[in-house]
């Protein structure tokens, strides 16, 4: 199973995670990576759209991270309200109990936008096959599990009510090859383009 996830799922997952979240954002844009890991989906989102700026905020950094990075506590993040055109989530906040939370945060950092990939569970099936997929992916990291996976619908309600309006859903990310997308696609996965509404 790891050996099978390390060759034909991980090194296609990052490639065409990249491109879908670049082709996201605006031209010229300054981004930050909010719980960037080691960079490696940051600096591939930089090579694609290579007019942008990017950098990250992680909990843990990593000496090799490939983007420049800062450390934060996992709740505030340590940019000036306004100060970046675009927040960004990969897979991060169903690893954390208080996702509004940080949303309220990226709000107050971004200028404009908010961009997302993260999972949509709607049924039993959905979240245990999600719970496979990230105790495979991130139990031999040390990664926190709480599996707080969320439906479409809530996840539009924490988008709502951190002040956000959906411009763009995408569900149908081929992250996976044949025949692993027959059971770990299935929409379980998400790349949303939120923009921020109001002051």
């Amino acid at each position: 199973m790891k050996i099978a996830h390390g060759t034909a799922v991980f090194n296609r997952r990052v490639r065409v995670l990249a491109e879908s979240l670049a082709a996201k954002i605006p031209a010229g844009a300054s981004v930050l990576d909010i719980g960037c890991g080691d960079g490696t989906i940051a600096s591939l989102i930089q090579r694609d759209n290579p007019t942008i700026t990017i950098q990250g905020i992680e909990f843990a950094p990593r000496p090799s991270c490939r983007i420049p990075c800062k450390p934060f506590d996992g709740m505030k993040i340590p940019h000036e309200s306004d100060s970046l055109d675009v927040c960004m989530f990969v897979d991060v906040l169903h690893h954390t109990l208080e996702p509004e939370a940080l949303l309220s945060e990226a709000r107050r950092v971004s200028r404009r936008f908010l961009l997302i990939k993260d999972h949509v569970s709607e049924n039993w099936l959905d979240f245990k096959t999600l719970q496979l997929m990230d105790w495979v992916g991130n139990r031999p990291h040390g990664v926190v599990l709480p599996y707080n996976y969320k439906s479409r619908r809530q996840w539009d309600a924490y988008f709502s009510d951190a002040g956000f309006k959906v411009c763009d859903w995408q569900d149908d990310v081929p992250l996976y090859p044949f025949p692993f997308s027959a059971f770990f696609g299935r929409k379980l996965h998400f790349v949303a383009l939120l923009e921020k509404q109001g002051k």
